[in-house]
């Protein structure tokens, strides 16, 4: 007597595998937008340090959005054009062009985003 099953055990692993930085969106944006990006495992450790750093067209800073250490995954994080800076002042940011930078360990990568009052 033979008995057949039709289970298949399948393991998937959604742990990202690169550094990946994407398009923000929407793009153009006004007032806010979002950023999303992935950290992949590292062998070496646990946690990656990570910053996210928006520069005007001249690259001046900014603001940083993020600044820490990140277990590996996919994290989304919102740019608000109008939210006030770490130091207590108003942003007034105007039309234009604007960069954002991942940096994380020896990975960088920037993409444009347009913001449009």
């Amino acid at each position: 007597m033979f008995e057949y099953s039709n289970e298949i055990e399948v393991v998937v692993d959604f742990t990202p595998t690169e550094f990946v930085l994407y398009q923000n969106y929407p793009n153009p944006f006004n007032p806010t937008t979002k950023i999303k990006y992935e950290v992949p495992n590292v062998r070496t450790r646990d946690r990656v340090s990570v910053r996210i750093i928006v520069y005007d067209v001249l690259g001046n800073e900014v603001t940083t959005l993020v600044n820490e250490e990140k277990q590996p995954g996919v994290y989304e994080v919102e740019f608000d054009s109008y939210s006030g800076l770490p130091s207590g002042e108003v942003r007034n940011l105007t039309s234009g062009v604007y960069f954002y930078q991942l940096q994380a360990g020896s990975f960088t990568e920037t993409k444009k985003m347009v913001l449009l009052q």
